[in-house]
């Protein structure tokens, strides 16, 4: 009984130990950005500058496009789709759809509708992508649609929402009402944090606003990101202080996003559409299939760039083939890029085991707190720690920096799996005297083999994402995949962007392929394996 309690209580300190190293950037990046705010100055500075309008409207317009589009596209594909067979095609194609990086789709996505694109090339016509943040804002709400349809996967009981949609279809209700009426009420309160996430993210994102957003000004993100690289210290304030208001429009969407709540909620008892003439399928069957061959198109941009030699406006193809782009490309940021995320995920992986057996399932909710909150100010407050202990500029800084995203996103992969052990089996080891890390070791693990490489593999691709830990915790020494797809962005250079930006979609598509094999060869040798 003594040794069993001992094991609980060393589970429990390194459980709390382990998530406290991780999330300790969290409160200076908070008290950083607070300190500007009591400067009348910093404000005054921050008014009178030029770029400060422009980057607000900007920030803006892709935020809204960004939310708003993506949860009407997530919407229109379940109510025209769901439950079907259709529905279940589509939904076996998320994963790979999520698999796909940020940087890496935006690259192919301006390849693809940029004023000398292919689409400008074939059609004639100029897109214009970067005004007023416009294309920023349709690229997030296609790639972010789909993380909204994966979670609302997820999280959609087809038995109970069956027999909803047959009571109303038995009240006299079209296919399109009794969707408003029960799937849509019943799905939005279950997609709140995921909404969150998605405006945390679009407010402030920097790697895909560099590529697609627009340059003079450019978005609040951005601003803020290149005045905490000023010199000046009023330029870095004044940075701080635009890092601030970044969470400040966060908790004005979340009070936007309640009362739209409400109105709907409200709107939707008197909605009457006709029964027969509203059939929202065909929509959605379409919608679907040109976000897929959207996504097609933007790799295949990425494909014919990497082998082109010689590709001028306006040709349609390129003048020929060839892999010199290839033999000339940098691949070390390859190399450097597989080292942090493999170190990032297998350590994010002991975290969340130490986490989900040691420590309390009250505070997983503020474990993801990361995702919810723009990123800029929690880099800044890690860059401050890392500059107090002298660690910048190192691997363990740069490995450190990723955890923060890396073990919230593993969590909400292994989490719902670990709940669902049989406890009986935890009992019966305990029975034999089995101490807690043996029954871990011997038990869980074992049965959670396979959630627990779905963990792993997302926490690489998280790991690879990263473009604003890798640059300040590296200070600049480390030069990744993804820091070099953003860099190579504006120079000019779109055969080596191209590679760089394949290279960085195909790590994660390899390491998913290789943790779904390792997942099968272990489900051969352990019976009931989850």
């Amino acid at each position: 009984m003594v040794t069993t309690l001992r094991g609980e209580m060393s589970l429990r300190f390194l459980a709390w130990f382990a998530v406290g190293c991780v999330y300790a950037p969290l409160l200076p990046g908070l008290l950083m950005m607070a300190k500007p705010a009591l400067m009348p100055e910093i404000w005054q500075a921050l008014w009178a500058d030029n770029q400060w309008s422009g980057a607000l409207l900007a920030t803006l317009n892709s935020t809204v496009i960004s939310v708003a589009g993506s949860l009407v596209l997530c919407l229109v594909l379940l109510c025209g789709l769901w439950p079907g067979a259709r529905w279940r095609r589509y939904a076996a194609q998320l994963p790979l759809l999520l698999a796909l990086p940020h940087v890496a789709f935006a690259s192919g996505f301006l390849f693809l509708f940029a004023d000398n694109g292919w689409l400008a090339r074939l059609c004639g016509i100029s897109f214009h992508l970067d005004e007023y943040g416009m294309g920023l804002g349709i690229l997030l709400a296609l790639k972010e649609s789909w993380f909204l349809l994966w979670i609302a996967s997820t999280q959609l009981n087809y038995q109970t929402l069956s027999q909803q949609l047959t009571v109303a279809r038995s009240l006299g209700y079209g296919p399109l009402q009794c969707r408003i009426r029960v799937l849509v009420p019943s799905l939005l309160p279950r997609l709140k944090w995921a909404l969150l996430a998605v405006v945390a993210y679009s407010l402030s994102v920097v790697d895909v606003s560099i590529i697609l957003g627009p340059n003079n000004p450019p978005t609040l993100a951005v601003l803020a990101w290149q005045w905490l690289n000023d010199a000046d210290p009023q330029r870095v304030a004044m940075g701080m202080l635009t890092s601030l208001l970044l969470v400040g429009l966060l908790g004005c969407f979340i009070v936007l996003g309640w009362i739209l709540w409400r109105v709907f909620r409200r709107a939707v008892g008197r909605f009457s559409g006709q029964r027969h003439l509203l059939n929202i399928q065909p929509l959605a069957s379409s919608l679907g299939l040109v976000m897929t061959a959207t996504c097609i198109a933007a790799l295949a941009m990425l494909v014919i760039w990497s082998m082109a030699e010689g590709w001028f406006y306006p040709a349609i193809l390129p003048d020929g083939w060839a892999f010199s782009g290839w033999q000339a490309a940098e691949l070390s940021p390859l190399g450097t890029t597989l080292l942090l995320a493999l170190v990032s995920s297998f350590t994010g992986l002991l975290v969340i085991i130490l986490w989900l057996e040691g420590g309390n399932p009250r505070f997983d909710l503020w474990l993801a707190l990361p995702l919810f909150l723009p990123a800029l100010p929690l880099v800044a407050g890690q860059y401050r720690m890392l500059l107090i202990l002298q660690q910048d500029g190192g691997w363990p800084g740069v490995i450190w920096s990723h955890l923060l995203w890396v073990v919230p996103y593993m969590l909400l992969v292994a989490r719902p799996a670990w709940q669902q052990i049989d406890p009986r089996l935890v009992i019966t080891a305990r029975t034999f005297g089995w101490s807690s890390w043996k029954i871990v070791c011997l038990v869980k693990l074992p049965l959670l083999a396979r959630p627990l490489l779905a963990a792993l593999a997302v926490g690489f691709s998280v790991s690879i994402a990263q473009y604003l830990p890798t640059l300040y915790a590296g200070a600049g020494r480390f030069t990744t995949v993804t820091t070099q797809t953003v860099a190579l962005s504006s120079g000019g250079d779109p055969q080596q962007q191209a590679i760089q930006a394949l290279l960085q979609m195909l790590l994660p598509f390899i390491m998913f392929i290789i943790t779904l094999q390792v997942g099968l060869l272990l489900g051969r040798f352990r019976q009931g394996l989850r």
